[in-house]
């Protein structure tokens, strides 16, 4: 009763040694399946290896059924139990059956985390499953499907408001628990009736969230991994769109919301640490002011700390860093406008051009082109000039 992996040695089961028989070294059988395939929302059991002496043993064992639910039972009989081994176990009408899925001081941990009160009350295990108590639990199992196909035929008939996601018979046929999620009441009084006289088994209808709905029917996300409701996330927290807008993502609906048709689980993984950044970024409430135009904010690098500015006319983004965007916001307030983002100076406070200096570019203007004509003169001599007296040859040779 194990995983793919199991019969191919991938979770440590070694198979085909010399004398062709299998060799377990650390596969189901003995607790320590490495895939976790073989339990849904497992705990690894780091204790497994570690004895503890009888007296000492914790008899709450953690217990395992069909579609991550888990349930803690009393190993009154002191059965010597595996990680994975199926048993039976008491229930408010008849008996069920399940693989055990944790035991030791591990469940002691477990029992006080989700806060259950241990008592002589607590259900028991009866027995370890015989090789009749699977095959009728499989038989049981066969049923599941075939029922939900014509139970949702009589919930259509009955024009009832309700999406049933399972079905789960108990491993003696005697009751049938049917998981439904609905966004109103729904009276399926005449449900029941129908359903037991279809099934011949004890009816019981549970409601269950979108969440758990996706978790128990499971799936591949949008990241290429498992569902984590349907692998390791038991307790769904609420998600707002807020946590969105703080880690900068696009409020698009169809990217924000998982296969249940709410918002993502993993938006509250990282918010802690977006929001902690997020304190050292000021709130731009209106756009910048500089001499150019107004500054919208378009967008912001959190961990960089770089928010970027583009102006209205312009296509172009600016990055600026924290401060320099603290020290235009401060300007504004005061009533100046820088005149950009590079420079903070205003225009008014840059010195005034006077005539002087207009004149000292002029005088200098007028020097060098004097110095131009100087130069074109003498140029213009040398040619035309004489020798001793005589004409200047031409050409360099004597006439």
């Amino acid at each position: 009763m194990g995983c793919k992996s199991c019969a191919t040695g991938g979770c440590g089961t070694q198979r085909g040694a010399a004398d062709g028989k299998e060799t377990a070294v650390a596969g189901c059988s003995s607790g320590g399946c490495g895939t976790g395939g073989c339990n849904k929302l497992n705990s690894f059991d780091w204790l497994s290896d570690m004895a503890t002496p009888g007296w000492q043993r914790y008899d709450i064992v953690e217990v395992k059924f069909k579609g991550g639910r888990k349930d803690y039972y009393r190993n009154v009989h002191q059965l010597d139990l595996t990680t994975g081994d199926f048993v039976v176990v008491e229930m408010q009408s008849g008996y069920h059956m399940g693989s055990v899925s944790l035991q030791g001081e591990l469940v002691r941990l477990q029992v006080k985390k989700r806060g259950i009160k241990v008592s002589d009350d607590t259900k028991v295990i009866h027995r370890i499953a015989t090789p009749k108590d699977l095959e009728k639990h499989e038989q049981a199992i066969n049923r599941d499907l075939p029922t939900l196909y014509r139970a949702r035929e009589i919930i259509r008939d009955l024009k009832l408001n309700m999406k049933l996601s399972d079905v789960e018979f108990q491993s003696d046929n005697t009751k049938a628990t049917f998981y439904y999620s609905s966004e109103e009441r729904v009276d399926f009084r005449e449900l029941i009736k129908l359903l037991a006289a279809e099934f011949k088994a004890r009816i019981e209808m549970r409601q269950i969230s979108l969440r758990q709905e996706a978790g128990r029917l499971g799936g591949i996300g949008s990241c290429g991994r498992e569902l984590c409701c349907s692998t390791w996330l038991t307790d769904f927290k609420n998600i707002a769109t807020s946590a969105a807008r703080y880690q900068n993502l696009s409020l698009n609906p169809a990217k924000l919301s998982g296969q249940c048709g709410r918002l993502k689980c993993c938006l509250n993984y990282e918010l802690d640490t977006y929001v902690d950044a997020l304190r050292d970024i000021p709130t731009i409430d209106k756009p910048l002011e500089t001499q150019k135009g107004r500054a919208y904010l378009q967008k912001t690098d959190i961990f960089r700390k770089i928010m970027w500015f583009g102006y209205g006319t312009e296509s172009t983004w600016y990055p600026l860093p924290i401060n320099r965007v603290l020290e235009i916001v401060e300007l504004n307030k005061q009533g100046v406008i820088p005149e950009s983002f590079d420079v903070l100076t205003p225009v008014a406070d840059k010195e005034p051009v006077t005539a002087a200096a207009l004149n000292s570019d002029l005088d200098r203007l007028d020097k060098k082109y004097a110095t131009k004509s100087k130069k074109k003169k003498k140029k213009t001599k040398a040619k035309t000039g004489t020798t001793n007296g005589a004409p200047a040859p031409l050409n360099g040779k004597a006439q």
